[in-house]
This record gives C-alpha cells, structure tokens and sequence, in this order.
C-alpha cells in the first residue's frame, strides 16, 4: 500500500487521467474530489462489498435453480 501525505487543496495523480483532491479537512473527516473519465467505476469500499456480496448471492442462488431444473427432463413434441 503506498502512504501518501496531502494538506488542503492538494492533488495526486492516478495514472493520466484521475486526479484526487483533498477539498476539505475536519476533526476526525476528510473530504476528496475524484476527477476521473466515466468509464472509471468508484465505489466507496463498503458499499462495493454489499454489492459484491450481493451478487455472489444471488449467483449461487442462480447455480441452485439451474441443479434443481435438471431432474425435469423435456419430452420432444411430435409433429
């Protein structure tokens, strides 16, 4: 993990084309501005894990259904 120390209105650079900001500093709070293209998803991390935990959820749900629907076999309709 790299450790960066910024004070107010200062910037670091993701790349060349992301830069986060530090806009505002209080007690226990620090406020960023992320300038980033929009094909660039941000998440805030525990957000991304619900989501993440979400999807694994309801895909292993999905594989259930799937094993489930296998003990039913299709007969072919005659023509």
């Amino acid at each position: 993990m790299l450790i960066l120390k910024r004070k107010l209105n200062e910037e670091l650079k993701i790349n060349t084309n992301i830069t986060v900001k530090i806009l505002s500093i209080s007690d226990n709070q620090v406020k960023i501005g992320i300038d980033a293209p929009d094909d660039v998803q941000i998440y805030r991390a525990e957000l991304f894990d619900k989501v993440k935990k979400s999807i694994q959820t309801a895909s292993k749900s999905s594989v259930q259904n799937l094993d489930h629907l296998r003990n039913y076999t299709l007969n072919k309709l005659k023509k």
